[in-house]
């Protein structure tokens, strides 16, 4: 028994030893590393160091100035940039001084390198001011806390590892840990590198992709679809370089996609067939111009509403009750669309309502035009049409009428509410006059057999009267 508590506890030492042993290399390097800053801090290389940090600092603050001036006159920030490009803007100007401060930094790096001094503080500061900026401008533009806060991480890490000179070796064992993907050599560290390259890019073309719309938006001489066309093509060619260029980072070989064209035909013949008819559709709806943004229409399902935005696989239109709805482009080629503003954005309805047989046609008239004058949903101006009152049919029970009128471009995106709205003021007018708006009636005849009657007392005083 006490040979197997004495032959765990050395097993138990043994472990903690090779740990330590694991370690030892490492706290011993930054042991190492903290003695040589302390040495340097109280030595002649500290003084040229800090004397060097002063000097940085004087220049940047003499340089402010100016080179906040010349960032100015570069970018000027307009109106239509301001819930855009504002705050990186404001941001950019913040850092302008550090900017210039931490270049000047690097300058001293290298001169010191260079002579074979010491640079431990020059270096210490510099990775710091480097993390910090870099926070800064990732925090600004990336609103999104989880991403701000998971690259403030990385950032320090990095920071971190260049201060104790521990960045260069991290890369290699990065690496190190490598694979063959063909005549292609692929590393950890370079598989690392792609992913950041791929996000930051996309990120970026997602930015200048937004950045051209706003510019486009505000050119006059070109229609909305052609804008809409040179957006989309501006976004889906950065996206695509951006794809290429991280690949490239990691070592793929783009050549080797010469071989997978086949393979991709086939994919768009079977699996992405929908995505590239749809794709083709809004490329048809762009050039065309039969659906534009802004137009009111109305599909072959029976949805309603505003053009909103035509992207690369399906058009956005939003009802009136404020609902988006995603429609495939394909289905504006291939069905029926009612474009209610293609080339005149005001339109004709036709209000629908009946009156008792017997009523003066006239007053009826009479009364629906009073009617449409109150309603303030009529069209105006040069193209001005009066409104009309048509006799349409012999209904049953009712003489059947219709209210034409013209409505003008505000009103033909409310279809509901007009109608609700002549509707309502029809029934108002018809009350005024007295006119009656008849029940349905039917005619019951019995041809054999007989039918009880029962009378109560209110019946039977009105039979004998």
């Amino acid at each position: 028994m006490a040979n197997h508590v004495a032959a765990e506890t050395e097993t138990a030492e043994e472990l903690i030893g090779d740990v330590t042993s694991s370690f030892a290399p490492v706290l011993q390097f930054l042991s190492e590393a903290t003695d040589q800053i302390a040495r340097q801090i109280f030595s002649q290389e500290g003084i040229f160091q800090v004397l060097a940090i002063g000097s940085a600092f004087l220049i940047a603050l003499v340089l402010f100035r100016p080179v906040l001036g010349l960032v100015k006159r570069i970018w000027p920030l307009e109106d239509e940039d301001k819930h855009f490009l504002e705050p990186a803007y404001r941001v950019v100007l913040r850092l302008v001084f550090p900017i210039i401060w931490v270049f000047g930094l690097w300058i001293c790096v290298t001169a010191f390198r260079t002579i074979g001094t010491g640079n431990d503080l020059i270096r210490v500061l510099v990775g710091l001011l480097n993390a910090w900026i870099f926070i800064r401008l990732f925090s600004t533009l990336v609103r999104d806390p989880i991403w701000s806060r998971a690259f403030a991480a990385i950032a320090w890490v990095v920071a971190a590892l260049y201060i104790v000179r521990l960045l260069n070796p991290t890369i290699a064992i990065l690496d190190s840990f490598a694979f063959n993907l063909g005549e292609s050599r692929v590393s950890l560290y370079m598989a690392l590198k792609g992913v950041a390259m791929l996000v930051i890019l996309i990120w970026t073309a997602s930015l200048v992709s937004r950045f051209v719309q706003t510019r486009l938006g505000r050119a006059t001489n070109m229609t909305s679809s052609i804008k809409t066309l040179i957006g989309q093509t501006v976004r889906v060619v950065l996206l695509f370089i951006a794809i290429m260029i991280a690949m490239n980072a990691i070592g793929i070989d783009l050549t080797a996609f010469a071989v997978f064209s086949g393979a991709i035909g086939v994919g768009i013949g079977f699996g992405l067939q929908a995505i590239f008819s749809n794709l083709v559709a809004g490329v048809i709806l762009l050039i065309e111009e039969t659906v534009k943004v802004g137009d009111f229409v109305e599909l072959e399902s029976g949805l309603t509403g505003e053009v909103r935005e035509i992207n690369i696989r399906a058009t956005l239109i939003t009802t009136n009750d404020n609902v988006d709805i995603l429609v495939p482009n394909s289905e504006f080629i291939n069905n029926r669309v009612t474009n209610l503003t293609l080339r005149e954005a005001f339109t004709r309805v036709r209000i629908s309502f009946g009156v008792a047989y017997g009523t003066d046609k006239a007053l009826v008239r009479k009364a629906a035009l009073e009617a449409a004058d109150d309603v303030p949903h009529m069209l105006t101006g040069p193209k001005a049409r009066p409104p009309q009152v048509w006799l349409v049919n012999f209904g049953e029970s009712s003489l059947d009428f219709e209210l034409v009128v013209w409505v003008k471009p505000e009103a033909v995106k409310r279809p509901g509410a007009v109608r609700a709205d002549y509707n309502w003021a029809i029934e108002t007018a018809l009350a005024k006059y007295g006119i009656e708006i008849p029940f349905p009636q039917r005619d019951l005849h019995i041809r054999s057999g007989s039918l009880p009657i029962n009378l109560t007392a209110e019946t039977k005083s009105i039979a004998e009267v």
